[in-house]
């Protein structure tokens, strides 16, 4: 098996790296006599649509006997209230803070013995979809929360014949299978967002007090993720595309937050130039050996404000989250999306949305693009160094979007750094760092800053996007440099050239390596024990002096 779920007697003692106060803890409580264990698709389907709160829409879903589902599955619809997307200052860590860590682990315990009279349905799934990289990941949810369980087997790979066959065959790690504890309901008035604990080097997280599916999803990806950078793999928040071409093989990686347009470049077919392959819009691993990359999720977890009810894509919804319902003429039960009830309307959308989608890419990777909404950049920026490629993307700067909670006084308009475009993260920064440096320091490996955004005060088109990515393709790309001895060169675009002879154009330049200057800098003294390297903040300052 890929991860461990099973020990000899022998093993089970103190001397056990796998066995600690809080993966004991919440491994334990999946074996008590309120746990009811649900074992396939089709009965966690029957479970959430009696859900209290849940509504049973007409819209079918599609494709429901290779899915698991029954022949007659409709679209899931649950919402939440005032909260509607992740919230991050909700997240402990074993080992930040030790004081914090004693409270916090007599607290999981209380939580735990406080639900024993609840009943509980907890679940098994696979993360990860290739015999390289897929472990195994339990999740319990106390009853009335029926529909985040249906979601997250649909989300991550349940359990069925086909992957545990695979699963059975595939590469074994020394890591032990990942647990995750909820209680959506719980409240504390020391914890009034809730609180999200993990141990990321041991697999166990306990999250209490949200709701919402994300938190769930992205808790799960986190430890996965964990897991994958510490067995020689660059885990990747982004999308993961390939353009076969006929004498080529081009796969392009796509870093951006959630509604930077990740997903957008990742599914764009390109009015059918190429034949386009797709690995996943959100979650990746990349082989720091040989560039290959394998998917971790079947389905995709979208934003919904893009489709109406009559968009094509609505009829590969399997559930959905935070969204209005209404009837249409012909009385059936449909959504109301685009956001009109509230920000961040979601959906877990199949796998069978994309036609040509795979679970593994064996040809190596070849470009990777940092999406920002940088006004200061025009279209696309190729980063010629390694080292500076690599800090570009620890300084990731773009907008935040509904997906995250906003933070009290926060200006979603500003720009904000988010390092490599993960808030996931649950290892220190300088190992990502040292992986993309790795990973971009590879000869076939380009590295390029794709603004979504507006240069200065002219917006960047969708179609302006798409082309300057087909000129990478085509390799008909012409570069100019962005200045003298800046490791920069930008893209010849039409109506977006720089200018770079105009004193306040530069002076806005500078101000933005500044301000990746001083986020470097404010991180390492906030971070003295895991300290990004000075050659990363002398590779921004170069580019401030040649300007």
């Amino acid at each position: 098996m890929a991860t461990i779920e099973t020990y000899q007697r022998s093993a089970l003692k103190k001397t056990n790296p796998l066995l600690t106060k809080l993966r004991t803890t919440v491994e334990t409580a999946f074996y008590g006599s309120n746990m009811h264990e649900v074992t396939t698709l089709a009965e966690a389907y029957e479970l959430a649509k009696t859900s209290p709160g849940v509504i049973v829409t007409d819209l079918p879903i599609k494709e429901t006997e290779k899915l698991g589902l029954p022949e007659d599955a409709k679209v899931l619809v649950e919402n939440g209230g005032k909260i509607v997307g992740r919230t991050a200052k909700a997240r402990r860590i074993v080992g930040e803070d030790k004081t914090e860590d004693e409270q916090l682990i007599a607290l999981v315990r209380e939580v735990i013995y406080q639900n024993r009279t609840k009943k509980y349905h907890q679940t098994t799934g696979y993360v990860g979809l290739d015999e390289e990289f897929i472990i195994k990941a339990h999740i319990a949810f106390p009853e009335g929360n029926e529909n985040n369980l249906y979601s997250w087997l649909l989300n991550f790979q349940w359990a069925n014949d086909m992957y545990n066959e695979l699963y059975a065959h595939s590469k074994k790690y020394d890591e032990g299978d990942i647990y995750i504890y909820t209680d959506p309901d719980w409240r504390h008035p020391d914890y009034p967002l809730g609180l999200a604990y993990f141990e990321p080097d041991h697999n166990v997280a306990c999250i209490l007090g949200m709701q919402y599916f994300g938190e769930f999803k992205k808790g799960t990806l986190s430890l996965a993720w964990g897991t994958a950078h510490r067995n020689g793999y660059a885990s990747c928040h982004g999308g993961l595309k390939k353009f076969v071409l006929e004498d080529k093989k081009r796969v392009f990686a796509f870093f951006g937050l959630s509604g930077s347009g990740k997903s957008t470049l990742t599914h764009s077919k390109h009015n059918g130039k190429y034949k386009v392959k797709v690995l996943h819009d959100d979650a990746f691993i990349i082989d720091l050996l040989d560039g290959s990359s394998i998917a971790l999720e079947p389905a995709y977890f979208d934003k919904t404000q893009d489709y109406p009810a009559d968009h094509p894509e609505q009829e590969y919804f399997l559930t959905a989250q935070n969204v209005g319902v209404t009837k249409d003429v012909d009385g059936k039960r449909v959504l109301v999306t685009e956001d009109i009830r509230n920000g961040n309307g979601r959906t877990v959308k199949s796998r069978y949305v994309t036609p040509d989608r795979v679970d593994k890419f064996h040809s190596a990777i070849e470009g990777i693009y940092w999406i920002m909404k940088d006004d200061a950049l025009p279209p696309l920026v190729k980063i010629e160094d390694p080292i500076l490629a690599a800090t570009f993307g620890a300084t990731l700067a773009t907008k935040r979007s509904t997906a995250e909670t906003a933070r009290k006084g926060e200006d979603r308009d500003r720009l904000v750094i988010e390092p490599y475009a993960n808030p996931f993260r649950v290892y220190p920064l300088i190992e990502d760092y040292e992986d993309f440096k790795a990973l971009l320091s590879k000869e076939a490996v380009d590295c390029y800053i794709i603004n979504t955004g507006a240069f200065l005060d002219k917006d960047i088109t969708k179609d302006v996007t798409l082309g300057v990515i087909e000129s990478i393709v085509e390799e008909t790309a012409t570069f100019k440099p962005f200045g003298d001895g800046t490791g920069l060169a930008y893209l010849d675009v039409p109506g977006y050239e720089p200018p770079m002879e105009d004193e306040s154009y530069k002076k806005l330049v500078k101000e933005r390596m500044t301000m990746r200057i001083d986020f470097l800098q404010t991180f390492n003294q906030e971070h003295p024990e895991f300290p990004l390297p000075d050659e990363a903040i002398h590779a921004f300052d170069q580019i401030v002096q040649s300007l």
